[in-house]
C-alpha cells in the first residue's frame, strides 16, 4: 500500500476506484464498503485508492459545547487495518480549518477527480462530505453523469439486527459490552500504550500489574470494569485481565487507570510499547473493605477468564486484527 500525505503527491490515475472516509475503527461497515472497492478494482483492473483525513474532522471542529471524541482507532492503527486488507493506495488529508471550508462539488472536481483520478467511487448508505456535510449520493450522481465517473452505494450491515456505526461502537465500548463492540469491529477491541511505573502494589499481593498510559489521548477506553484481554510480549502470545477505573480499595483519586495483569508472566514490561486486546467483560470496579476480600475477588477474576479462555479457540485470543497488523507493519 503506498501512502501520500499530500495530494500534490499523488500520481493521477484515470482509472481509479474510489472510496472517501474517516473510517474510525475500519469496522465492518467499512471492511464492506472497502471489499466493494477491492471487488471493482480487480474486476476491471482499475487502481483501489482509499481518502481519509487525520487528524479526524471532529477534533479540529469541536466545540467548547461538545464532548471531545474519543476514537476507536489511532491514525497507526488504522493505517495498519487498511493496509491489511490490500489496498493499492492510501490518501491522507491533513484537515484543517481551511479545508473544512471546500465546499463537496469542490473536492469531487478538484481533488477526486483532476488530482487523483476517477472512474468508480463506492460509499456507504448515509455517505456525507464537504463543507456543512453538503455532499451526498444525489450530488455525486448528478456530477458523475458530468464529469464521467459511476457511483456505487453501499447497504447498511446489520449485527443483530442494529446497524454497525462507529459511533455504536463507541457507546457498546463506554458501556463495557466490549462482546457487543468486537462484534461491529470484527476483531477485538485493543488498546496500544506505554508500560510505565506504578505504586508496586500488585507485585506485593502477588498480582503484579503493568500500568499502560495510552499514546494517544483520543484513544477511547472502555468503560470502567474488569476485562478478560490478552496481548503478545517477545512473539509470545499470554492471557490476563485488565482494569480500568480510579482503584476505589486504595485511592481517593478521580484519575482513571489502565492496568494489566498477565497470567504466569513474570518479565520486565517497564518502557516497553505494548498493545491489549480486549475480550470480555468481567464485572465493575467496586471499593472492598479489605486487602484480603480484594486479594480473593482477584483469584475469582483470574478464574473467570481462564475459563472463558478456555472456550475459545487460540487463534482468536492471540491474534487481534489490530496488533497483528501492527506486528506487520512495523516489521
Amino acid at each position: 500500500m503506498q501512502t501520500y500525505r499530500s495530494i500534490a503527491d499523488v500520481p493521477y490515475v484515470r482509472a481509479s476506484v474510489v472510496t472517501v472516509g474517516t473510517f474510525d475503527g475500519v469496522h465492518r461497515g467499512h471492511q464492506v464498503i472497502i471489499e466493494r472497492l477491492l471487488r471493482y478494482a480487480s474486476s476491471t483492473g482499475t487502481r483501489s485508492v482509499v481518502v481519509t483525513f487525520e487528524p479526524h474532522p471532529r477534533i479540529v471542529l469541536q466545540r467548547s459545547s461538545q464532548a471531545p471524541i474519543s476514537l476507536l482507532t489511532t491514525f497507526s492503527e488504522k493505517h495498519a487495518l487498511l493496509q491489511r486488507m490490500g489496498i493499492d493506495v492510501l490518501v491522507v488529508i491533513p484537515f484543517t480549518f481551511e479545508f473544512a471550508n471546500t465546499t463537496a462539488e469542490e473536492f469531487v472536481r478538484q481533488v477526486l477527480v483532476e488530482r487523483i483520478g476517477l472512474q468508480h467511487i463506492v460509499i456507504g448508505y448515509d455517505h456525507s462530505f464537504g463543507k456543512d456535510r453538503g455532499g451526498d449520493e444525489q450530488l455525486l450522481r448528478r456530477l458523475g453523469v458530468e464529469l464521467g465517473f459511476s457511483v456505487e452505494r453501499v447497504e447498511p450491515v446489520l449485527v443483530d439486527g442494529e446497524t454497525v456505526s462507529s459511533t455504536r461502537i463507541r457507546h457498546a465500548l463506554l458501556s463495557g459490552n466490549i462482546e457487543k463492540a468486537n462484534s461491529m469491529l470484527g476483531y477485538p477491541f485493543s488498546i496500544e500504550g506505554i508500560v510505565v511505573e506504578g505504586d508496586g502494589r500488585g507485585r506485593r499481593l502477588g498480582y503484579p500489574t503493568a500500568n499502560i498510559e495510552l499514546l494517544d489521548q483520543h484513544k477511547i477506553l472502555p468503560g470502567n470494569g474488569v476485562y478478560c484481554i490478552t496481548s503478545t510480549v517477545d512473539g509470545v502470545p499470554l492471557q490476563g485481565m485488565a482494569n480500568i477505573g480510579i482503584r476505589p480499595t486504595f485511592t481517593d483519586s478521580a484519575n482513571i487507570r489502565l492496568e494489566a495483569h498477565f497470567f504466569d508472566f513474570s518479565g520486565y514490561l517497564y518502557g516497553r510499547k505494548i498493545v491489549l486486546s480486549f475480550h470480555k467483560y468481567i464485572r465493575p470496579e467496586r471499593r472492598f473493605e479489605s486487602v484480603d476480600m480484594f486479594w480473593s475477588q482477584l483469584q475469582e477474576d483470574r478464574e473467570c477468564c481462564e475459563r472463558y479462555f478456555a472456550t475459545m479457540s487460540s487463534e482468536l485470543l492471540n491474534n487481534s486484527e489490530v496488533s497483528d497488523a501492527h506486528k506487520r507493519t512495523e516489521s
